[in-house]
């Protein structure tokens, strides 16, 4: 009977779908090795149960596993994380462990996460198990999450000798190089508006968690997870994006064209000293070098790609929720253009990229209908034109403003378009009230 319930199709998606993400982590493992001379994501996340952690959201892992727990549970893994914790600050102060600027706290919520996977494994049995331990992978998926990404960038640097920028620069100059514009916006504003956008850029995982949080309030009451929710495509975004920063590799204008080369102010892996005061000149573009150490991040832009996401997720919310959606959004685009870390064209791909994903997800789970298929089919063929556009066409758009520019725009507001339009049938409508049929009035 056992061995006929492991033969279920979803036992074996579920089981082949374990070893592959393994066997992928192995792969990560291996390769920031022999490239970085690093520990990749394993050992990085195993260091963590006792040495000081890296800042990240190890308390939001934890606070996404406690969806599945009542109210008192909750409480109760939360004390322990927060002892835990006191207890390694008090053990490292007394025994003098320098450590790192924000690296204090974060170990107690990765015991809290690995003793309720014990709890569920010894002391659960059934769905309850189930439940508690897809709770405990969401959490550690988070965390994870975070430290495969900075192995993937490792390796954008180590394997990416060369970058694209140029030929992105001179595609931008289709959209009037909105980089450079945002650039001396940010710097008109001073340090207020520097701070509070830099702090807007890097708290994207939270206003991502908070609104993951709203999606799963109700899990513990119903002792299941939603068919679809903000965290699936947060993950498979940041899975599927360094594969394309691999093909397109960019480091962006604060340090292609600005004094942001290798992060110490210097210009000497830039093309030129540019940014954000002088728009790049139209030349053929060439791959130039760049160092080893700076990330080949901007192809499509990921802060764009997850604020999107976080968007539209917020959508269904309460109003405050989904104010807080549109602002995200407004400020990540502003602030990934006014510290130069993006192009324009890097936007509008991640746009697509986004919307592509969530098109996927969604259709995924209604079972790959054919109006579902068409969507994500047209998402890929457009996210695909514009990267050959970016590469083997920046001339003819930066020479052709007027007419590349609009064309780049509405292949955004294409796909933009076909998924409102698609995904609006989706939704569930709601049954209208039966009207009384007419009766006669008393004579």
């Amino acid at each position: 009977m056992k061995f006929a319930s492991w033969r279920q199709p979803r036992v074996i998606l579920w089981a082949a779908a374990g070893v592959a993400a393994l066997g992928f982590l192995v792969a990560l493992e291996i390769t920031a090795r022999r490239y970085g001379g690093v520990p990749g994501p394993l050992a990085t996340q195993a260091r963590e149960l006792i040495f000081p952690p890296k800042p990240g959201p190890l308390y939001g892992g934890l606070a996404l596993m406690m969806v599945v727990l009542t109210w008192r549970q909750r409480f109760i893994a939360a004390g322990v994380a927060i002892g835990i914790d006191v207890v390694f600050v008090l053990a490292r102060w007394a025994w003098d462990v320098k450590v790192p600027e924000g690296h204090f706290f974060g170990n107690g919520a990765l015991w809290a996460m690995l003793g309720c996977a014990v709890f569920a494994v010894t002391r659960r049995t059934g769905r309850e198990r189930t439940l508690l331990l897809k709770g405990v992978g969401l959490g550690l998926l988070l965390v994870a999450g975070r430290k495969i990404g900075d192995t993937w960038l490792l390796i954008t640097a180590k394997t990416r000798p060369t970058v694209l920028d140029p030929y992105v620069a001179t595609a931008d100059h289709a959209l009037g190089n909105p980089s450079w514009l945002a650039g001396r916006l940010l710097d008109a504003t001073g340090s207020i508006g520097t701070q509070t956008l830099g702090l807007i850029y890097a708290q994207l995982a939270v206003a991502a968690i908070v609104v993951a949080l709203y999606q799963l309030r109700n899990v513990a009451a119903e002792r299941r997870f939603p068919r679809h929710h903000l965290v699936r495509t947060f993950l498979v975004i940041g899975l599927l994006g360094p594969a394309i920063y691999m093909i397109f590799p960019v480091v962006g204008p604060v340090f292609a064209y600005g004094p942001g080369a290798s992060g110490t102010g210097g210009v000497q892996w830039a093309v030129a000293n540019l940014w954000p005061h002088t728009p790049p000149p139209i030349t053929v573009p060439h791959p130039v070098p760049y160092d080893g150490i700076t990330p080949r991040n901007c192809m499509p832009s990921l802060h764009t790609a997850w604020a999107t996401a976080i968007f539209i997720h917020s959508r269904k919310g309460p109003r405050l929720l989904r104010y807080a959606g549109t602002f995200w959004l407004v400020a990540t685009l502003t602030a990934t253009l006014g510290f130069g870390y993006h192009y324009g064209v890097d936007l509008v791909a991640g746009v697509v990229f986004s919307l592509t994903v969530e098109a996927a997800l969604r259709t995924f789970d209604r079972g790959w209908d054919r109006s579902g298929i068409q969507l994500v089919a047209y998402g890929t063929a457009v996210f695909a034109a514009l990267l050959v556009s970016y590469r083997w066409l920046p001339m003819q758009m930066a020479a052709h403003p007027w007419a590349s520019g609009p064309l780049v725009i509405a292949a955004m507001l294409s796909v933009i378009y076909g998924y409102l339009r698609i995904t609006n049938t989706w939704e569930p409508k709601a049954a209208s009230a039966l009207r009384p049929e007419p009766q006669p009035e008393p004579v």
